[in-house]
Parts: C-alpha cells; structure tokens; sequence
C-alpha cells in the first residue's frame, strides 16, 4: 500500500480579504499557520519520502509547518510551478464580492468553478489540469507504484484539476468540489495505482 496526502494550503491574507489570489505569492494568516499545524498533527502517523510543494509561498510554508509538526524535515521536497495555483488573470486582487456586484453572482461562480472557461485573462481549470495531471503521472506515479508515500501541498485549484484525475470526477461535477484549506485527504493505492480508498482526515 502507498499513501498520497494532499492538502491546501492555509488560509493566507487574500483569503481572509475575500480577494481573487491566483498566482499571486500572498502570505499565511496566522489562522492559516493554525490550519498548517493542525494538519501536522492529524498526519503525525504516517511517514512520508517525498514532499511536493508549489514555488508560492503560502504552499512552502504551510508545507514547513507540516513537516516540523510531524518530525519528517529531512525528506526530499520538490517545489514546482506545475502545481501552482491557476491565474486569476485580470480579476486577482479583487474583492470577489466586488466582482459579483459587478459581472453577477452567475458569472463569478462560472469564472471561479467551471472546467473550461476563462476568467478575463486567466486560466481555466483545463488550463490548470493540462500541466498539473502530467506532473503528477511524471513525478508521483513511479513512487506510488515504489510502494513510497507522498504529500503534497499546494492549491484550491491545482489540487481540484489532481482530484479529477484521481477520483474520476466529470468536468460538470468538479463545479460542486471544494478543497477545505489546511484539512489532509489521503488517497490509499495497492500495487498498479489501484486507489482503495480517498478521505479527509
């Protein structure tokens, strides 16, 4: 059996303001370092031999907090814009309340949860999963076939586009996901990446 842990970061500053974050590098909230902890602990049993991370900083260190939590700050970690948060193009920084004043609540929740549509400028989950999925096929998959276990933290979006992949989810239903920051969910494979099991801890 191999275990695959991701979780999303914590909450970072722009998520308390309500704010479009996309690619922006924004910093933890002391509620979100909280979070970080907090996942450490529920993951304390289980060792990991490898990390992956985004190159944005709420994901790094949300990551660090996790690995000191749990004793495990030696093992290998590869950060990688390939699991980057997706582009919130001309909407990032802006008050998402705001924009739905503006474009509509209905236009806002297609920008934010749909499969293939754009925000202004920005990428679209399918964007998002075209370098996601095979980062994940190149770097993850030969170590859960290895029989290793691997964490990975990075974002709402890029760990949506991985969960489609994942649990076989449709492009219609992906609109009703939503990833809880800071809370685990670990996937259990046997051999030939047969998934047992995917749960939030």
């Amino acid at each position: 059996m191999s275990l695959l842990v991701i979780v999303r970061h914590g909450q970072s500053q722009w998520n308390l303001e309500n704010k479009f974050t996309g690619d922006v590098d924004v910093p933890l909230t002391d509620a979100g370092r909280n979070e970080a902890h907090t996942a450490g602990k529920k993951l304390k049993h289980i060792v990991f031999d490898q990390a992956f991370t985004s190159t944005l900083l709420r994901a790094n260190e949300t990551l660090s907090i996790i690995l000191e939590e749990i004793g495990q700050t030696d093992i290998p970690v590869v950060k990688d814009s390939a699991i980057n948060e997706r582009s919130y193009g001309d909407l990032q920084g802006m008050n998402k309340k705001e924009m739905a004043d503006k474009y509509g609540d209905e236009q806002v929740a297609i920008w934010r949860r749909s499969f293939d549509v754009h925000p202004p400028g920005g990428e679209s989950l399918k964007d998002t999963a075209a370098r996601v999925i095979p980062f994940y096929q190149r770097e993850m998959e030969p170590q859960i076939i290895a029989g290793k276990n691997i964490l990975v933290v990075a974002h709402g979006n890029s760990l949506r586009a991985l969960m489609m992949y994942l649990e076989n989810i449709s492009p219609q239903h992906i609109a009703e996901v939503n990833i809880p920051t800071g809370e685990p969910r670990v996937y259990t494979f046997s051999s030939h990446l047969k998934l047992v099991d995917a749960l939030y801890l």
